[in-house]
C-alpha cells in the first residue's frame, strides 16, 4: 500500500493513494471512524516487497490501515518540508527482531524515508542502545513510528524470551530442542513463529493442518489411543502426504501400548507427547523406548520413536527436564505471554 498527501477539508493529510479507498471513509471527522476496505484488494499488494514473505506483506498492509486509517491528521502540523533525524533506542536487553519489517513500514509511508540499522536481526543487544538511526520528512518518521515500533517490540519480546529458553537448554549440554505451540496470538501465529526461530527455536505445526496431533480429547472421539492412531495412518496413507503423527499420553501405561504397538505399520507415530510427566516418568519413558533412535540401519520402530515433553513448564523446571535427553520441549509460554521490549524513539 503506498500513501500520499491529499487536500482533503482544508487539511494536507498523509492517505492511501487509492482515492477509492479515501472516498469511501466516512466524512465525518468529529468522530473516530472505521476504513472502509475497496473490493480490489489487489491495490493493497501492490508495492509489497519481494524479501518479505506474504504474511508479513499482510500484516503490514492491515497494520497501517488499521493505525493510519484516512491520515495521520497530527503529522499535519509539522511543514512539509521539514527534515529530521531520529534515533531507536531498547531500554532493556532484548533480541532484536523484525528489522525488514519495519524498513517496509517506513517505506510504504514515505520512500525517502532513510533508516540506518546499527545491528543485525537475531542480535542481542544490551539495555540503553541505539538500534536504528532515520533520516527524512518529519511528517513520515512520524506516522510510521507507532506500527513499526509495534512489530519491533512484539517480535522482538517473542525472540528474547525464546533465547533465554534455548541459552538455558543450552546451559547443561542438552541437545534438546526447544518447540513453540499455537498459543499465539490470532492472526500473527506466522509473525510470532517465525520471531520463535530468529530467537534460536524450532517450530511446531503450523496448524491443524499440517501435522497430526492425537490428544486426550481426540483419543475419547476415537474410542481408545490405538484406535486413533490407526484412524491417523489411514488417512495418512489416503492423502500421499508425509503428515507428521504425534501422539499424547497422560502416563506410563499409554507409553508401553504405544511403543509396544510400533512393529504394526497400521500403529506408526513419529512423536509421544508427555503431558505433565515429572521428572522420574520423563526418564522411565525415555528408557522404554530405547537408545537406539537415531541409527538409521535400526529396524525397530520401538527405538526411532521421539519424545516431547509438554505441560506447565517454565524456567524453573527447564533445566532438569533437558538433562533427561528428551529430545523436545514444547512451550506455550514463549508466545502466550509475550511481553513486549521497552524502546523509545526520539527525534534529535
Amino acid at each position: 500500500m503506498i500513501f500520499r498527501y491529499f487536500k482533503k477539508n482544508n487539511l494536507e493529510l498523509l492517505m492511501p493513494a487509492d482515492t477509492r479507498l479515501v472516498n469511501s471513509l466516512s466524512p465525518n471527522r468529529d468522530t473516530f471512524c472505521e476504513p472502509k476496505y475497496c473490493p480490489d484488494t489487489n491495490f493493497y499488494y501492490a508495492n509489497k516487497s519481494d524479501d518479505l514473505p506474504s504474511w508479513a506483506n499482510l500484516l503490514i498492509k492491515e497494520a497501517l490501515l488499521e493505525d493510519v486509517g484516512f491520515g495521520d491528521i497530527t503529522a499535519q502540523l509539522i511543514p512539509k518540508e521539514n527534515q529530521v533525524y531520529a534515533e531507536l533506542i531498547t531500554r532493556e536487553p532484548m533480541v532484536i527482531c523484525g528489522i525488514k519489517i519495519s524498513i517496509e513500514v517506513f517505506a510504504r509511508i514515505d520512500s525517502n524515508i532513510s533508516c540506518d540499522w546499527l545491528c543485525s536481526e537475531g542480535d542481542f543487544i544490551p539495555k540503553n542502545t541505539c538500534l536504528l538511526k532515520l533520516k527524512g520528512p518529519a511528517r513520515g518518521i512520524l506516522t510510521a513510528e507507532r506500527v513499526a515500533l509495534n512489530f519491533i517490540q512484539f517480535l522482538s519480546g517473542t525472540a528474547t524470551v525464546t533465547r533465554e529458553y534455548v541459552n538455558i537448554i543450552k546451559s547443561v549440554g542438552s541437545n534438546t530442542k526447544l518447540l513453540d505451540t499455537r498459543k499465539t496470538i490470532p492472526v500473527f501465529r506466522q509473525a510470532q513463529k517465525y520471531a520463535v526461530r530468529v530467537g534460536g527455536g524450532k517450530n511446531h505445526r503450523m496448524g491443524l493442518y499440517d501435522s497430526y496431533l492425537i490428544k486426550e480429547n481426540h483419543i475419547e472421539a476415537c474410542g481408545g489411543i490405538l484406535s486413533a492412531i490407526k484412524y491417523a495412518n489411514t488417512k495418512k496413507l489416503e492423502s500421499s502426504k508425509n503428515h507428521l503423527i504425534e501422539v499424547e499420553v497422560e502416563n506410563i501405561a499409554q507409553v508401553e501400548e504405544v511403543l509396544g504397538a510400533q512393529d504394526n505399520k497400521d500403529y506408526l507415530v513419529d512423536v509421544i507427547m508427555l503431558d505433565n510427566f515429572n521428572i522420574e516418568m520423563i526418564q522411565e519413558a525415555i528408557g522404554l523406548r530405547g537408545v537406539n533412535k537415531n541409527n538409521k540401519n535400526n529396524k525397530n520402530n520401538k527405538n526411532k520413536v521421539l519424545f516431547e515433553v509438554s505441560g506447565n513448564i517454565d524456567l524453573l523446571v527447564l533445566k532438569d527436564i533437558a538433562k533427561t535427553g528428551v529430545d523436545y520441549i514444547s512451550v506455550g509460554a514463549i508466545t502466550k505471554h509475550v511481553k513486549a521490549i521497552d524502546l523509545s524513539l526520539r527525534v534529535l
